[in-house]
């Protein structure tokens, strides 16, 4: 019964209007701020190694690894295998070009949340809820931002955890043959440990892992593009090729394989959602805009390096299918390129881990009846490697789901005692933990079924906040650009807003003559 209650939520969810308009936006934004994405690369690299910081603040590289512990998870795993599985090759292009404009979706609300930041309880605090309230004002403001701030703690605190932890659970459990509630066990100890640590705690974990994991998973995949070098052209040619039709295999299913791509590409990156603007509007910055590129930066860590290593390897292996959504007069799914489903056990049970299909593609079948050569040294590693992998990944993002559970509990408990924000907290922690235990166990479809809900539900309340409030983003970026401009190498941008266009731009308008004092 829940399942078909979900099933329904999320067909009314993830519509066509939500995957276009996704596009649609990102399109829109680009244009609007003269692809920043491109003109402004080298500057997001140079920001996010800046150490501005502060007790209250945390620096650029800490917001940035929250960030991208939020962004790279099992999406950049499981998402990319399910998306090909379901779409072909083409919907790795599709999650390119969403990533690519979701960059400019990254860069608004990141900005927003650092322009309507608020010091609560001695750390920065913000977000989509923040910017909510206090960019629309009024009456409007305030409801929207309670109705976001509540839907991000069920999203980020009960829906979305599941997704991770049951992922670590199959994946443990089909390399070292772990009993999944074991896994469960030590999992939301670990969890338990940080998290009741607070923002430092989590700042310091994901600062120590998401970097090394990031790196030696890219390093894992270039190894094993290098030794395949001559093939990898030919597979960039089918992602085009069939991301477009051009295929005959793949001809009938374009709207799937945008769709796919998109609500994929969505998952992995987050860009849009208003997952990121609560990490980055934690850091200690002279303009807002710093963190706007340094946020989009992250966007292009997750989708177009670690998301097309996964991607590569899989099709490397020639193994891959796809499905057009349709079934058999026997049940069986109706597959559109013949050769065995990874996804789908004998049993007909699901597994979403990604170990199935990713680790026989990419590494275990070592490419055997696929025409391509690997080195047999890798050869059976594929399974520990990737439930390693997943192991941080899913983790990490964990974490930082926790740190948008907490900041929207301190939007919503923000006129409270500070024992009393302590105490929604500890609940919150309890609650996620349980989440996290309970995804671990139970099956696969539930876990991302609830996960698609929430990413979904988050999502569209975001995407109407942003086109409502991006002027003085956009506003940011021109004055960012002019003072660039004006002040040369070694330039320092310092904002201070408009008081009769931002009136509520509190943090900025009153620490102006600090910020102005300390940068002479």
């Amino acid at each position: 019964m829940i399942e078909k209650i979900v099933t329904f939520l999320n067909d009314l969810v993830w519509s066509k209007p939500l995957v276009y308009g996704l596009l649609l936006t990102g399109i829109l934004f680009s244009l609007r701020m003269r692809f920043f994405q491109v003109r402004h690369f080298k500057e997001m690299i140079r920001l996010m190694f800046q150490g501005e910081k502060s007790p209250s603040g945390i620096t650029s590289f800490q917001a940035i690894a929250m960030s991208l512990a939020g962004r790279v998870g099992t999406g950049n795993i499981v998402g990319v295998s399910t998306a090909i599985f379901i779409g072909g090759p083409g919907a790795v292009f599709w999650m390119w070009i969403s990533a690519f404009l979701g960059a400019s979706s990254a860069f608004i609300e990141s900005t927003l949340g650092q322009i309507f930041k608020r010091e609560d309880k001695g750390e920065y605090r913000g977000g989509p809820a923040y910017y909510i309230e206090y960019g629309i004002g009024g009456k409007f403001g305030k409801i929207y931002g309670l109705v976001f701030a509540i839907v991000t703690v069920i999203s980020v605190g009960l829906l979305l955890p599941g997704v991770q932890s049951n992922a670590i659970a199959s994946s443990m459990h089909n390399a070292f043959n772990v009993p999944n509630w074991i896994v469960a066990i030590i999992v939301v100890i670990i969890l338990a440990l940080i998290i009741f640590g607070g923002l430092r705690s989590i700042a310091n974990v994901a600062t120590a892992v998401v970097p090394f994991m990031a790196v030696i998973y890219i390093l894992m995949a270039i190894v094993i593009i290098i030794i395949n070098i001559q093939h990898v052209p030919a597979l960039f040619a089918l992602i085009f090729k069939s991301a477009f039709g051009l295929q005959s295999a793949f001809g009938g299913i374009v709207g799937a394989m945008i769709e796919i791509g998109v609500k994929r590409g969505l998952y992995s990156n987050e860009a849009g959602q208003g997952t990121g603007p609560h990490a980055a509007s934690a850091a200690e910055v002279s303009h807002p805009t710093k963190q706007g590129l340094v946020q989009s930066f992250s966007v292009y860590v997750d989708t177009l390096f670690v998301c097309t290593a996964t991607a590569l390897i899989i099709l490397l292996s020639g193994t891959y299918n796809v499905t057009d959504g349709q079934t058999n007069s026997n049940g069986t799914p109706h597959l559109i390129k013949d050769g065995g489903i990874f996804v789908e056990n004998a049993d007909g049970s699901k597994d979403y881990s990604g170990t199935a299909m990713y680790a026989q593609a990419g590494i275990d079948k070592a490419f055997h009846g696929s025409g391509y050569h690997f080195d047999p040294h890798f050869s059976g590693i594929g399974s520990y490697f990737i439930a390693i992998a997943l192991f941080f990944f899913a983790f990490t993002t964990i974490l930082a789901y926790y740190y948008i559970a907490e900041t929207n509990v301190a939007y919503l408990t923000r006129h409270q005692s500070k024992s009393t924000t302590h105490i929604f907290f500890i609940i919150a922690r309890l609650a996620l933990l349980f989440a996290t235990f309970y995804g671990s166990i139970k099956t696969a479809d539930v876990a991302w079924a609830l996960g698609d809900l929430g990413v979904g539900l988050m999502a569209w309340l975001n995407i109407i906040a942003i086109w409502i409030l991006h002027k003085p983003a956009l506003e940011a970026l021109k004055d960012y650009e002019r003072q660039k401009a004006h002040l040369g190498s070694g330039y320092h941008a310092v904002y201070k807003p408009d008081a009769k266009k931002i009136p509520n731009a509190i943090f900025w308008l009153k620490t102006y003559p600090e910020r102005l004092k300390n940068e002479k």
